[in-house]
């Protein structure tokens, strides 16, 4: 911030209160440019107003239409055939239309056929498809696309590829390098193999000179190349859960199906065949109660069975011969049975005789029976030809379908259908009782089973008084039970085969239930399926959409019990009746089965000799299209005589009654219980009721109901419902103008007809949900019709707007509500949706052709295109409906012209937006919940108005009139309103009408003047910011308008609505962005910067004007991601989602394919970069690293270079507290703002939003024109141009490729997801986002799954969840997932190269340039450190060479940073496993060096550089592969080679040299690469390779950090903490040559006491080193601040390996350091760790609790080892590592190297004899060994820390017996003692040292005896004295000493050693020596007691006491012998033996 701007910012707060402070310093520190975005001056208007767009007819009109180049044109308007007619025909579903042909039809019906036969007509926008709310972009249309991606190939994906190249075949790999070889020992072979290797190919044109602009240029064309052409494919489909805008197109209306059952009869087959018999199918529902089919008729009789009824038979009609049969179930459950009825002709006898032969015979029995069947045989001939007609009941049985769709299901049945199974009823028993657990209608389905063939063996024979349906549905209950009492019952045994199979998709040879055929119908003359109608169990709301009018009579029973006469057999015939005459009964009785297909009468079975008889029966009947008050039904009762007597008559006619059928109008249905009639009825009675006692008539049992009869309609005409039928016949009535006319029982003429009317619509509310869906579009028609042709009575017109607009609100309540389930997201109801899209017309305006022309078939072409219409097809109207009409039905005469012409004037849109406005609360509730259909409604009325008034060459503004846009925007101000005040009522409510409100701006900008649609969207912006400042939560209300925002941005023309093509103007007032950004001087241009450009590139107000929903979208997205927004990470996800989604949309539009339209599509975006770069703080940190972010940023400020200066400004912190913002411990400035920390104060954003964002970020920058990025560039401030690289910095580690092993790790994503839940949580219940009812809303909604409805209706959101939330992908999902990845991640990183060329073609001649290009450089090598493809390395490196020769001084003369950078870079990929990365990097490197040689004819820097890289890459990298590398060597040496230029210079020499150097390097290398698996080798070959470097300083310290890494790694912590400390004395050595500063270590000798190692550091000494010399010595690390950290990382690793005390010494050097700087934060920190490590001290001061290491001794033996034969080693093990695990280890190790077999641990600890050995095998001994000190070091070794650091001499020791055992006796018992000393002190810089000398000393067993009594004795004297005392561990001692033990004990060894005196007088010493030493034991023993008797409770009494008698009884016995005085213990000592117990230690090893 320049400093005049900070004075102001100071001025200002004089005058500010603190809040203002706060919210300005928050803003200061968020780090971006200008002070804050909100209310930022420079912007003119802020944000959070919408400015006022430009007029946009205006601005199009002033523009000429060619203005534009080729593409672009289109971009400027809107196309022509933006909006067409279609008319679609209707789908109909047979192949004739099946509607009636009847001449005359009555108003209802003949609607009713129009409605069901006329074409949808559709307003269609034709480029509707292409905005993403059509045509949504998700996963699978993104797999779609990503199609065709080329493989990118990638160096961690290629490891396996490519591994073994030839050269290495032959590398004698497992030889054992020795720790001693010199290190460059395989210097001569490494030329020679050098030499013989091949060469990667050169690049061509690489030493060729030519001008940078030329290799610029070539650059640029080879990075266009094969590029992907979207970069948003690559990149996850955007968020589903976001997508509000997302619509479809409803699905045209269609008949209702439920699941479809294919059921198809193969045979029936009895034991005896004698008679035909006849079959009768139907499903029902035991749960409901219902029978819900209707019949199906089938017969399997023989043809000799036919033949048996010839006599009565016509000839059958083909589709009376189906066999098989499809049923429709909308509710399966598991209660739904198939019931099987067979019915035979009627003979003499009643049921069970008639069953008794079936019964009873057996086929097998044929011959028995012969002459009964014959007999039987005969019998039923006669019946046959005599009663053929008539049927009687026989036989049933029924199959639970749950079983066979269950069981089908499972595999026991291997085979589809053939499997036979017969699951009877019986079945139930076997299959256990998981069918009725499972009740619930969700527990079965009918749509999936395999299908399944039955046969069904038993049936049950009928029984007379059991017929009726009741008793049918207690039989089927009693089924379900185990213990069936139909078990009891003989069956009538007999086979019927049945398939049961799911129906196909479209089946062939299908017949409607009407008997029309279905689509597909190959052949009339197949055998047909037969459609069965289905009764559905419950109600099924769906509109009727084909004309069906049927109805089913059943008769239930009759009761004839009182009639006197011969009445038994009774049968009653039906006859549907058109007049009293006989012969006007109709055709119009469904035949059965092998009949004819229409009958005029039909009769029921007969029951024998009952007089009340039940019935079963079903008649189905085609209603005419017109029935009259004359059609009725007729029923006439007859009695059979079976037996054939002279003289009586074959049927008698016993009664007669009668159904009119038409009562008012109105269809009669339901039960009748009806009086019979004894005679024929007189004439005319039909047109009364036979409840009307005619006189003179005999009835049947005095006139009371007798017989009981059923009639349902099923029916698309008659809509039943008193409500509905009220209303039809009025509109009708007036539509035919035929008064007066009768209402049921009132006569109604003109005068009270409105009243009627209005009545009738008020009460349509009241009509029942079924019928009323069912007539919806009826309905809705005829309402529609009242408002815009209101009707005309007496003359008059009655205007019925108000109430017709009511009774449609209620009526789409009606629906909405019941349809409530099958609601979408957005809670529309799918069927009002349909009508609106299909069905609704304007009345009279039908686009029907004249002159008879046929319809137009379905090519969805416009109507003005077709092919070949009339252009009179618009019929040209003068307004949208003429006066001329014939379809305006008015009674002739009654209205002249003038009142039909005031008539049309009336537009459905503008009444109903008339009438919205003015309605009343009730009412406007009502619209309001389903405001979408009205909106819709309006939106289509006005489209077909513009269409068919031919007015859409109108300018926009003429096409409507004012008073009509007045009543829109009074209505969208008001839904508007209700939006913003519900949206803490009613969270959903607001939803849906904030969608719809959306939706119907966005459709109304196709068809009105859009500056007019823009003003009403700026209206609403202003009602909503009005409301969000005093709104309790106003992320909510934030939400709602992105998501409004989002939806206007779905408009297909959205870029057109965004002006793109015309040029921004600067705003017309002297506005103060201009003044603003030209004060704020700009980098690089000399002159002002352009205020053009600048306002393309902010989010001006110019900006904003002319490209308004992009400055909507932009500006929502710029408020969501301010610091202190609320609810923050939700809506930091909506917006950029929104953003995201359009970006996607663009990319996948072909409109915008081609470059130069895809640019003008990116200016709308432009802002998107500064908004992206100021928030950078906020972004996740994809590149971890403290402070990282801003790493440019910083580099590019100058403010910022004084750290902590902030001159004039509050200090940062105080700010921050007035902010009231976080400030973090320890935060460095590096923001040209102040702190980096301080920019976080806002809510971050999290990892997927950031990337989304980045991506976008990338979108804009791919697509922009890269000239005005450039000017663009070229007025950036330094900071923000730093900030920009930032953020490229950023996209680069976002979209860092993972790796092919990543993706099979398990899934991130869904992980993700969950994290983001948390989040959202969390905001709700911090309160961010309100009310608690918000969040349960919310997190019901955002759940992973979404709410349940949304997975319902989104088909396509169901299966992309399930793949982004599946974890367990397949293999290639995860290929493709890592193909896509690659693709992304370097298309992202080109980008950004491409982004980089063009800053850095504008900084060339600015004078800043230096820190820019190091910043544009930065960037580069990050690019070419992260995983990056082939492709992309190669255009990288290629950039990276054309910086290099433009500006060399970058890398030659600044720090030294950026080329050690570039060298450890460029040598990684030269060691890459894919030639063609090599190829470019040896390329790179070889420049590198000319380059560095041509400023300065020596290349030391890259030299040093190189080397020192080479040797961090092989200590560090794993994979790391030296073959590839040796290629590259090589291929530097060829252009060194070929280089013409240099060929007189020494600069091919020192290549060759260098080359080998690193050539040698690598060597070694090889040979750590084989003990890798070996720590210790491994750490000693590092160890070699480091004092190799003696010589550079450089290099060791890079191998000793290596190694310090490695030990880490391995959790050596004092080990790594050496290799630092090491590290440190180097620098301090190369520092104290520099300059004598008083306040540095003076080289290594200050650090002697943190180790005494740390000497061989000043090897370096001054003949080798001159400071001065250029390249050496130049690391950072070799500064005083280097020290520091190599001070701080050694202090570091001490205390994790709790070596606190020489923590403390290392600070002692670094303190002075510290205080010399005056670091005072550092120095309190250093003091606070000091006071830890002290306290630690103290706290562990016994030492138990820090184990610092256990020792062995390990010996490698055998010609096996190479180098380590015969060499023995001290290796320090992790602290308590028993020796078998250091055994176990090194045994399995070494077998893996040698084989098997082949190494052998030796046991002992004995001196090897290696003659004795096996020259073959390899052997091994471990020891375990201990620290010695001499008694003298004892002293200054006080601590457990002194006796465990600094070690340099371990003991063993080795017990043997004279005879060669280990143990023996106590009198020969000897003991070896081994001392071992190494080169170094433990702990070193490795963990095993050499042993340097050993020596051995024996003792005597009086000696050993001696040292055991000594240890007893203090073990003793320990227990005794510990403190806190432990009784336990007392005890255990003194048992151990005091206790009888046998053998050994002190007893024994006083015994044995102190009976006699010896003879010797040389042991005359160690005797007296052993006495003093029992003497001293007892003392201690004593005082044991003692204490232990101060220990114990009463409990342990006894136990002292026996302690204390073994005491007494031990002293008794040693008594005598330690009383014993020795004779000559005074004389002098002659003999001059070796003292081994006071031997001098070997401090310093004798090598």
């Amino acid at each position: 911030m320049a400093v005049a701007e900070r004075r102001a910012f100071a001025h200002k707060i004089n005058r500010t209160v603190a809040a203002e402070v706060r919210k300005q310093v928050s803003r200061e520190r968020s780090g971006s440019p200008h002070s804050s975005r909100r209310c930022s001056s420079s912007l003119g208007v802020p944000l959070t107003e919408v400015i006022e767009p430009l007029d946009f007819e205006d601005v199009l009109l002033s523009r000429p239409p060619d203005a534009e180049p080729g593409p672009l044109r289109d971009l400027v308007e809107f196309p022509a055939d933006d909006l067409e007619l279609l008319l679609q025909p209707r789908e109909c579903r047979t192949t004739e239309p099946g509607i009636p042909e009847d001449g005359k039809l009555d108003a209802q019906v003949r609607a009713a056929v129009e409605m069901y036969t006329e074409d949808w007509i559709i307003a269609h926008r034709r480029y509707q498809h292409l905005s993403a709310a059509y045509s949504p972009i998700t996963l699978e249309t993104q797999r779609e696309r990503q199609k065709g991606l080329t493989r990118q190939v990638f160096e961690q994906d290629a490891s396996g590829d490519e591994r073994s190249s030839p050269d290495d075949s032959d590398d004698p790999r497992h030889s054992s390098g020795s720790p001693d070889d010199t290190p460059r020992s395989s210097g001569a072979s490494g030329i020679f193999d050098l030499r013989n290797l091949a060469a990667d190919s050169l690049l061509p044109s690489l030493l060729e000179r030519a001008a940078p602009e030329d290799v610029d240029r070539r650059n640029e064309a080879l990075r266009r190349q094969h590029r992907s052409r979207a970069l948003l494919t690559l990149y996850p489909a955007p968020d589903e859960d976001e997508a509000v805008e997302r619509c479809s197109r409803p699905e045209p209306p269609r008949e209702h199906f439920g699941q479809r059952i294919l059921v198809k009869c193969l045979s029936l087959k009895f034991e005896i065949e004698i008679e035909p018999i006849f079959g009768i199918l139907a499903l029902y529902d035991v749960r409901e109660k219902k029978k819900i089919s209707e019949n199906f008729y089938f017969d399997l009789n023989s043809d000799s069975m036919k033949g048996l009824l010839r006599a009565h038979g016509t000839h059958p009609a083909i589709s009376t011969l189906a066999r098989s049969a499809i049923f429709s179930v909308t509710y399966p459950s598991p209660d739904i049975f198939l019931v099987i009825k067979l019915e035979k002709v009627l003979q003499q006898g009643d049921i069970s005789e008639c069953c008794e032969p079936y019964m009873v015979m057996k086929e097998v029995d044929t011959a028995k029976n012969k002459e009964k069947l014959e007999k039987l045989r005969l019998a039923a001939e006669q019946f046959c030809t005599r009663l053929g007609r008539y049927r009687m009941p026989f036989a049933w049985t029924a199959v639970h379908l749950a079983n066979i769709v269950s069981s089908a299901g499972q595999s026991d049945r291997d085979s589809d259908s053939e499997g036979e199974r017969r699951p009877t009823w019986t079945d139930r028993r076997r299959r256990g009782p998981q069918d009725r657990t499972s009740s619930g209608d969700d527990a079965c389905s009918f749509s999936g089973f395999r299908p399944a063939t039955l046969t069904v063996t038993n049936f049950f024979k009928q029984e007379a008084e059991r017929l009726s349906d009741e008793d049918l549905f207690k039989f089927l209950a009693d089924m379900r039970r185990p213990t069936s009492l139909l078990r009891r019952l003989r069956p009538v045994t007999a086979q019927l085969k049945i398939d049961i199979s799911p129906a196909p998709e479209n089946p062939h040879f299908c017949l409607s239930p009407e008997l029309l055929h279905v689509k597909p119908y190959p052949d009339p003359r197949g055998r047909p399926t037969k459609e069965i109608l289905e009764f559905p169990a419950r109600e099924v709301y769906a509109p009727h959409t084909s004309y069906r009018n049927l109805l089913y009579v059943y008769p239930h029973s009759l009761n004839f019990s009182s009639r006197q006469g011969s009445v038994r057999n009774l049968t009653v015939r039906v006859q549907y009746m058109a007049g009293e005459d006989p012969s006007q009964a109709l055709p119009v009785i469904f035949g059965k089965s092998s009949c004819s297909e229409f009958t005029r009468e039909a009769f029921t079975p007969v029951v024998y000799h009952n007089k009340s008889p039940e019935f079963y029966e079903e008649f189905k009947l085609r209603l005419p299209a017109c029935v009259t008050e004359n059609h009725y039904l007729l029923f006439t009762f007859y009695h059979v005589s079976c037996q054939p007597r002279p003289g009586t008559a074959l049927e008698t006619p016993v009664g007669f009654t009668w159904i009119p059928l038409l009562q008012h109008g109105r269809l009669r249905t339901g039960p009748f219980c009806l009086p019979v009639s004894v005679d024929q009825p007189p004439p005319s009675y039909s047109m009364l009721t036979p409840d009307v006692a005619l006189p003179g008539m005999r009835w049947v049992d005095g006139h009371k109901g007798v017989f009981s009869v059923e009639l349902t309609a099923v029916s698309s005409v008659h809509p039943q419902d008193p409500y509905l039928d009220k209303f039809f016949t009025l509109v009708h009535v007036l539509e035919e103008g035929a008064f007066p006319f009768r209402l049921k029982d009132a006569v109604l003429n003109e005068s009270t007809v409105e009243q009627e009317l209005r009545a009738s619509l008020v009460a349509l509310r009241l009509a029942s949900p079924e019928p009323l869906v069912a007539f919806s579009h009826h309905v809705l028609d005829k309402l529609v019709r009242l408002v815009v042709r209101p009707p005309i009575i007496g003359g008059q017109i009655v205007n019925l707007g108000r109430v017709a607009f009511e009774a449609m609100a209620h009526v789409v309540s009606l629906v909405h509500r019941s349809l409530e389930a099958a609601q979408d997201a957005r809670g529309h109801c799918p069927l009002l949706a349909a009508y609106v899209y299909y069905a609704f017309r304007l009345p009279g305006t039908e686009p029907s052709l004249p002159g008879g022309a046929p319809p137009v078939t379905l090519q969805p072409a416009t109507l003005a295109h077709g092919p070949g219409r009339p252009a009179s097809l618009y019929l040209a109207r003068s307004k949208s409906i003429s006066s001329s009409n014939p379809d305006l039905a008015v009674a002739p005469g009654s209205v002249d012209d003038e009142v039909s012409r005031i008539l049309a004037s009336k537009l459905l849109h503008e009444e109903l937006a008339l009438q919205w406005v003015v309605s009343g609360s009730a009412v406007r509730e009502a619209v309001l919940q389903h405001a979408w259909f009205f909106f819709q409604l309006m939106v289509k009325s006005m489209a077909l108005h513009l269409l068919l008034g031919q007015k859409l060459d109108t300018p926009r503004k003429l096409r409507f009139p004012g008073r009509f846009l007045d009543d829109i925007a009074a209505l969208v101000g008001s839904v508007g309103l209700e939006v913003i005040t519900r949206v803490h009522k009613d969270v959903e409510l607001a939803e849906h009408l904030n969608a719809s409100l959306a939706f119907f701006l966005s459709d109304l900008l196709s068809l009105v003047d859009r500056g007019f649609v823009f003003s009403l969207v700026r209206a609403h912006y202003k009602q909503v910011a009005t409301r969000l400042q005093s709104a309790p939560n106003p992320a909510v209300l934030l939400t709602l308008r992105m998501d409004f925002t989002r939806i206007l941005c779905g408009h297909e023309h959205y870029v057109t609505l965004n002006l793109p093509c015309c040029p921004l103007s600067p705003p017309a007032s002297p506005s103060p962005s201009v003044s603003s950004t030209t004060s704020q001087s700009s980098t690089f241009s000399s002159q002002a910067p352009d205020p053009k450009v600048i306002s393309m590139f902010e989010l001006s107000g110019s900006f904003r004007q002319q490209h308004f929903l992009a400055g909507l979208l932009l500006t929502e997205l710029a408020l969501a991601l301010e610091p202190e927004a609320e609810g923050a990470s939700l809506l930091h996800k909506k917006a950029i989602s929104a953003v995201h989604s359009l970006l996607c949309g663009h990319d996948a539009d072909p409109r915008y394919a081609e470059a130069t339209v895809k640019a003008r599509v990116a200016e709308l975006y432009l802002p998107l970069l500064s908004l992206a770069r100021d928030t950078l703080p906020r972004l996740h940190d994809f590149a971890e690293g403290p402070g990282q972010r801003s790493r440019l940023a910083s580099m590019l400020d100058s403010d910022t270079e004084g750290e902590g200066d902030m001159g004039g400004t509050i200090n940062p912190s105080v700010a921050m507290a007035i902010a009231g913002g976080p400030l973090a411990p320890g935060s460095r400035a590096s923001i040209s703002q102040g702190p980096a920390t301080a920019a976080r104060s806002g809510c971050a954003l999290s990892a997927e939003s950031s990337r989304t964002l980045l991506v976008c970020v990338l979108w804009v920058l791919k697509n922009a024109e890269p000239a005005l990025l450039q000017r663009w560039a070229a007025d950036l401030a330094l900071p923000q141009l730093g900030r920009l690289l930032d953020l490229l910095y950023l996209c680069l580690a976002a979209f860092e490729y993972k790796g092919k092993k990543a993706f099979e790790r398990i899934n991130s994503l869904t992980f993700k997801k969950s994290l983001d839940m948390k989040a959202r949580l969390e905001e709700a219940i911090l309160g961010t986002i309100g009310a608690r009812q918000e969040m349960v809303r919310r997190s019901r909604e955002r759940s992973p799954f979404g709410n349940q409805e949304n997975v319902r209706w989104r088909k396509s959101v169901t299966h992309w969840r399930q793949t982004s939330d599946r974890v367990d992908k397949t293999k290639d999902e995860m290929e493709h997932e890592a193909l896509v990845d690659g693709n992304l991640a370097t298309e992202a990183s080109l980008v950004v190269l491409d982004t980089l060329e063009i800053i850095v073609q504008t900084v060339m001649l600015s004078e800043a340039r230096e820190s820019i290009l190091g910043a544009v450089l930065k960037v580069v090598l990050y690019s070419l450190g992260s995983a990056q493809s082939a492709l992309f390395l190669q255009h990288g490196l290629a950039t990276q060479r054309a910086l290099v020769s433009k500006f060399p001084e970058l890398l030659f003369e600044e720090d030294t940073e950026l080329c050690a950078d570039l060298c450890l870079r460029l040598l990684r990929h030269c060691g890459s496993r894919i030639s063609a990365i090599r190829t470019h990097a040896s390329a790179s490197l070889y420049l590198l060096m000319r380059q560095n040689f041509e400023i300065g004819n020596n290349f030391a820097r890259v030299k040093m550089q190189v080397t020192m890289s080479l040797s961090s890459l092989v200590g560090t990298t794993q994979n790391f592969s030296e073959e590839h590398l040796r290629r590259s060597l090589k291929t530097i040496l060829t252009y060194a080679e070929e280089d013409v230029g240099l060929r007189d210079s020494t600069f091919a020499e020192q290549v060759q040299d260098l080359m080998f150097n690193l050539h040698m390097i690598l060597t070694d290398t090889v040979k750590m690469k084989e003990h890798q698996e070996d720590p210790e080798m491994l750490i000693d070959l590092m160890y070699r390779i480091a004092r190799g470097y003696q010589g550079s300083p450089d290099l060791r310290l890079t191998w000793l950090q290596n190694m310090a890494g490695k030990h880490a790694e391995l959790g050596n912590h004092a080990e790594a903490a050496q290799c630092m400390v090491h590290a440190a004395a180097l620098v301090a050595e190369y520092l104290a040559l520099l300059e004598d500063s008083r306040h540095l270590p003076v080289g290594c000798v200050s650090f002697q006491n943190i180790s005494s190692n740390v000497l061989e550091e000043s090897a370096i000494s001054d003949d080798i080193l001159s400071p001065d010399e250029e390249g050496f010595c130049s690391g950072k690390h070799f500064t005083e601040l280097g020290l520091v950290g190599l001070l701080e990382q050694a202090a570091a690793y001490f205390t994790m390996g709790g070596l606190y005390e020489a923590v403390n010494e290392v600070y002692k050097t670094l303190i002075p350091i510290l205080e010399a700087h005056r670091d005072y934060k550092k120095l309190a920190a250093v003091h606070g760790k000091l006071q830890e490590a002290f306290t630690k001290i103290m706290h562990q001061s016994s030492g138990w609790e820090r184990v610092f290491g256990t020792y062995f001794r390990v010996g490698f033996y055998g010609a096996r080892f190479g180098d380590l034969d015969e060499q023995e080693f001290v290796y320090k093990e992790p602290s308590i590592t028993k020796l078998a695990e250091i055994s176990h280890r090194l045994e399995e190790f070494y077998t893996e190297r040698f084989g098997e077999d082949v190494v052998q641990i030796i046991k002992d600890s004995n001196p090897v004899d290696k003659t004795k050995l096996d020259p073959q095998k390899a052997y091994i001994q471990i020891t375990y060994v201990e620290p010695h000190f001499d008694t003298y070091e004892l002293k200054d070794r006080v601590t457990y820390f002194d006796r465990n650091y600094g070690l340099r001499t371990f003991l063993f020791c080795t017990p043997f017996t004279p005879d060669g055992r280990a143990h023996g006796e106590l009198p020969e018992q000897h003991k070896r003692k081994t001392l071992l000393s190494t080169d170094h002190a433990f702990p070193y810089i490795k963990t095993r040292i050499r042993v340097c000398h050993r020596e051995e000393t024996v003792l005597t067993p009086v000696e050993v005896a001696i040292e055991d009594m000594q240890k007893k004795t203090r073990e003793l004297a320990f227990a005794t004295e510990q403190d806190p005392p432990d009784a336990k561990m007392l005890q255990m001692v003194l048992q151990g000493s005091v206790g009888p033990t046998v053998n050994q004990g002190p007893l024994e060894v006083a015994q044995v050693f102190l009976a006699e005196i010896p003879q010797d007088p040389k042991l005359f010493r160690h005797h007296n020596k052993l006495r003093l030493c029992f003497k001293d034991f007892c003392k201690k023993c004593e005082d044991a007691l003692r204490k232990n008797k101060a220990l114990i409770g009463p409990d342990q009494k006894e136990y002292h006491r026996e302690l204390e008698r073994n005491y007494s009884r031990l002293r008794e016995s040693l008594q005598p012998l330690l009383t014993q005085r020795l004779p000559q213990l005074l004389a002098p000592n002659t003999a001059g033996f070796r003292n081994s117990l006071n031997r001098t230690s070997f401090r310093k090893a004798d090598l």
